[in-house]
């Protein structure tokens, strides 16, 4: 009885050390370096943008170096989500993305690889910015009235460019569709850049893209705005109406950041982590920063994001079965 006395004795000091040691970790979190912010899309695209202003701040404020690394690839995004998912969940690998690889990517396609409800820990949604809907000035339309009367006059003769098959503005398409009995040819490009280069250059007529990158082209004059997918008309293009506003209220769809980490993470490294975001954004020169790009702070709880995730997910796989997405 002694000997297992003994042997019960040392396991619970093991484990009880085990505890302190993964406690201790978490509450001094970070001690090493880099904090690697993974980017799932290619560089020069709203997302890497903006990454790479937030990173600024978030290095100072946790006073460690921050590494934006570009994993683009796969579907709405899926190479560099995998990749932080199976990291080490000790937050120092952190995705931020938008809804590519969190929500429109897993509802276009079932065989994804993984469950973003199960393989992440939410830390908190970051910033927004509008959708706009935009057109080469060749198109002669200048409303989403206009749009849908030349889309049934001209059947099958209207190409709309998107980032990728299973992003966002993809799928917002798949909606219009859904709403007008329209059928506008879909062209999907690999990522924003070359999509904006493709519409700029004429090869396909419409477009929605992230107010970040597609505002200069507007401002030049080499695109027409027609529309803001979201509730609110944008101060910086306050002659082009809101969706809603020309019939379709169901066309809202704003652009948004989010950060997540691997599921696991402690629960302290991810209160950390939502600290740190938070303060990094209220910086006056960072705000500004996003602000003169057309991007909102909007940062709150791992729980507000959780909750989005799971309706924004919702809603899009409703589309998607709606409108009979299949991937080849």
């Amino acid at each position: 009885m002694t000997v297992i006395r003994t042997l019960l004795a040392s396991a619970f000091c093991i484990a009880g050390a085990l505890h302190f040691t993964g406690a201790a970790q978490a509450q001094a979190w970070p001690t090493k370096q880099p904090v690697k912010i993974v980017v799932p899309f290619p560089a020069g695209g709203p997302t890497d943008g903006m990454a790479r202003i937030v990173s600024d701040r978030l290095g100072a404020v946790l006073h460690q170096s921050i590494v934006v690394e570009n994993r683009g690839g796969g579907a709405g995004g899926s190479v560099g989500a995998k990749f932080v998912a199976s990291s080490d969940p000790d937050g120092y690998t952190i995705l931020l993305t938008p809804g590519g690889s969190l929500t429109t990517g897993p509802a276009v396609h079932k065989n994804i690889g993984y469950d973003p409800a199960k393989v992440f820990t939410p830390v908190a949604q970051v910033m927004e910015t509008p959708l706009i809907i935009a057109v080469h000035p060749d198109l002669p339309v200048k409303s989403l009235q206009e749009l849908v009367a030349y889309g049934k006059a001209n059947p099958g003769k209207v190409s709309w460019g998107s980032q990728g098959f299973g992003v966002a503005p993809h799928l917002l398409l798949e909606l219009f569709k859904l709403e007008t009995k329209v059928n506008f040819t879909h062209v999907p490009y690999r990522g924003t850049a070359p999509m904006l280069t493709a519409v700029v250059a004429g090869e396909v007529q419409v477009v929605a893209d992230p107010m970040t990158t597609v505002l200069p082209h507007i401002q030049s004059g080499k695109l027409r705005a027609i529309a803001i997918a979201g509730p609110t008309r944008s101060d910086k293009l306050p002659g082009v109406p809101t969706t809603g506003e020309q019939g379709y209220p169901k066309i809202d769809s704003p652009f948004w950041l989010g950060v997540v980490v691997p599921a696991g993470t402690p629960a302290d490294v991810v209160t950390k982590l939502n600290a740190a975001f938070r303060d990094a954004l209220n910086d006056p020169t960072t705000k500004q920063r996003l602000a003169n790009l057309g991007a909102e702070i909007k940062i709150g709880t791992p729980d507000a994001f959780k909750n989005m995730l799971a309706k924004e997910l919702a809603l899009w796989t409703g589309v998607v079965k709606d409108a009979n997405i299949t991937v080849e």
